[in-house]
């Protein structure tokens, strides 16, 4: 079977528990204003077997013994290549590596058999409304990330929450309160949420590309003011934690 495989980082710190190999697919719908990745926004051709992603892995297996880490399929978004991506979830499961995948629910459908087969997502919020959604995103698919959670909700895998704090989008308390409301209302299992504050770390990737930055005028998120809206939210939050 093979798949579309932008690039692969060993000795990964930030991409699930302990140590991981982050397989980095390509592929994906939405135009995030803030996207760090927009060389894996097209499905390039195929160029790696499950196999070989597996024999990779297996190199680093030790690694991932000593500090309960293992594998994270990122983006891109993994899951539209739902089949390259199950086939090589079940090979590494055999191999009792611990697996995650980094996504924004915007898939093609049916996600059972790949729920029944990884321990961890590291979900994404974009926005809370169908309106900030689509300006963040560029496109309307709101309505396909609710039919990833309820999918996501009826498994028993383990979910931490992403959220990007942006100036002047999200960077207030009344949208930190209706977050917390939303994660409880619509996303079940949530062991952890983290707040990523906005960097422009990847404005040389769309030089490079030939792409305009959407964001070239907006500063860095201010990082002390993002941990003050953390500490608000978790008072909220914390009693949710299961």
């Amino acid at each position: 079977m093979l798949g579309s495989v932008n690039s692969i980082e060993t000795f990964a710190l930030l991409d699930g528990p302990g140590v991981r190999t982050v397989i980095f697919l390509n592929g994906c719908h939405l135009r995030c204003k803030y996207c760090h990745n927009p060389e894996t926004w097209k499905l390039q051709k195929n160029n790696i077997t499950s196999d070989e992603i597996v024999k990779k892995c297996l190199r680093n297996k030790p690694y991932f013994k000593r500090n309960n880490g293992g594998v994270t399929f990122s983006g891109g978004e993994p899951l539209l290549q739902y089949d390259f991506l199950v086939g090589t979830c079940k090979k590494l499961k055999e191999e009792n590596i611990h697996i995650a995948i980094d996504t924004s629910g915007i898939g093609l459908g049916n996600y059972t058999e790949l729920l029944n087969t990884i321990d961890l997502v590291l979900l994404d919020v974009k926005y809370i409304t169908k309106e900030g959604f689509k300006q963040i995103t560029g496109n309307d698919y709101l309505d396909k990330y609710f039919q990833f959670l309820e999918q996501l909700n009826k498994s028993n895998v383990e979910v931490w929450i992403r959220q990007v704090i942006i100036p002047e989008v999200n960077d207030n308390e009344q949208y930190i309160h209706e977050l917390a409301t939303f994660i409880k209302k619509n996303i079940k299992n949530v062991k952890r949420v983290d707040f990523l504050p906005y960097t422009s770390l990847g404005k040389e990737k769309y030089k490079k590309l030939n792409i305009p930055y959407p964001y070239k005028d907006k500063e860095d998120m201010d990082k002390e003011k993002s941990q003050k809206l953390y500490e608000i939210f978790m008072k909220e939050f914390k009693d949710y934690y299961e």
